[in-house]
């Protein structure tokens, strides 16, 4: 089987040679570790990661439905301590500079009132030109002969907002102005349809994307009532396109507990849930047995198992395999790979989950000539 029928089998629940070889990737600082435990030094991001380790992969079809043109990233104060930066979405945070990776300290988000928003609106216009492309008979034939799965993007309806507005900000917006809040994700909801609807009309698609990140631990930063009204009927809009193109899934990267919310990404037509974060409560076995094959997952291998030895890794890859046997599920990390996994215990996992699932280990790829 090429890699686009084993994807798309997979994800009909139908026969394969052998479940897809996907990982989701590695946390620069696991570069630096691994750098020290043999892996080459020219190997020091996820783009060059995945052929390094002979993983499958994908074709995106363009869709540039973000900021255009996004801020301007630039350094606004810098002391020994720290430094304070605009990034590209108009976000003020300190960094700070003790040389180990921390999450930032939020100063000043772009969009505070119905003004600001106004402003942002000026880089969101779904007739800007340069979200446009002019080849689509061209990347129409592509979508049809390439033999791996052919993506497209379709953007984020409210986790892009939870960063432009800040958590506390679009948490208080759900009560104190829940028509702006219901305003800018109908604005992020055409721009998507309006981006994508000349890919569908063109190309073959097999699955879409979404990003949202706003779950955690404790379940989704709105209630599932406020999902399904905002935002399920604007994901059906869009997901709606996306099938219509011949689409097999969509599905939704959002870490944290996302089970208090697959209702409403599935009514929307969101039926696949990625990356499964084990360890904030997305187990796959108990989504699998609550939701039976109305879900799809990618990811699940919960990625503290990798750091706790190799005995923790078979037994995990071995609680998940039933999953794996009937399909509509692809295993891998359940978020990129932490520092406190050894480059040696990384290598254990991938030969144990290739050889316990009948996956072939690919010896063309260039790590296995180091």
């Amino acid at each position: 089987m090429t890699q686009r029928e084993r994807f798309v089998a997979c994800m009909r629940y139908e026969p394969v040679d052998h479940v897809p070889d996907r990982e989701f990737g590695y946390w620069d600082d696991t570069f630096k570790r691994w750098h020290q435990e043999g892996l080459p030094e020219e190997i020091n991001n996820n783009a060059v990661a995945d052929p390094f380790f002979g993983f499958e992969g994908h074709w995106m079809l363009p869709a540039p439905v973000g900021l255009m043109p996004g801020f301007e990233s630039r350094v606004l104060e810098e002391t020994e301590q720290y430094r304070i930066v605009q990034d590209s979405e108009g976000v003020k945070k300190i960094i700070y500079t003790d040389g180990t990776d921390t999450i930032p300290k939020y100063l000043e988000f772009p969009i505070k009132d119905r003004a600001s928003w106004e402003e942002m609106k000026e880089r969101l216009d779904a007739q800007d030109p340069r979200r446009y492309r002019d080849d689509w008979d061209e990347l129409a034939r592509k979508s049809r002969e390439v033999d791996v799965p052919v993506q497209i993007h379709a953007g984020s309806l409210f986790g892009r907002l939870r960063n432009w507005v800040g958590f506390e900000g679009i948490a208080l917006m759900c009560y104190d102005d829940p028509e702006l809040l219901e305003e800018m994700i109908e604005h992020l909801c055409n721009i998507a349809c309006a981006v994508i609807e000349p890919a569908v009309q063109h190309c073959q698609i097999d699955c879409g994307s979404f990003w949202e990140d706003m779950n955690f631990k404790q379940g989704c930063i709105i209630s599932p009532e406020m999902f399904h009204e905002w935002l399920t009927p604007r994901y059906r809009r869009i997901t709606d396109m996306i099938y219509s193109a011949g689409a097999t899934m969509c599905f939704v990267d959002s870490d944290g507990n996302v089970t208090d919310v697959i209702d409403g990404w599935v009514d929307g037509g969101v039926n696949c849930m990625f990356p499964v974060e084990v360890a904030a409560g997305s187990d796959p076995v108990e989504i699998r047995q609550h939701w039976g094959r109305d879900v799809l997952m990618m990811g699940g291998v919960n990625k503290r198992a990798l750091a706790a030895g190799r005995d923790e890794i078979v037994k995990e890859l071995r609680r998940i395999k039933p999953l794996v046997e009937e399909g509509g599920y692809i295993p891998h990390v359940d978020h990129r790979v932490p520092p406190d996994v050894s480059y040696e215990d990384y290598l254990f996992y991938l030969r144990t989950k290739r050889e316990m699932y009948g996956i072939p280990e690919p010896t063309d790829a260039p790590m296995f000539n180091v």
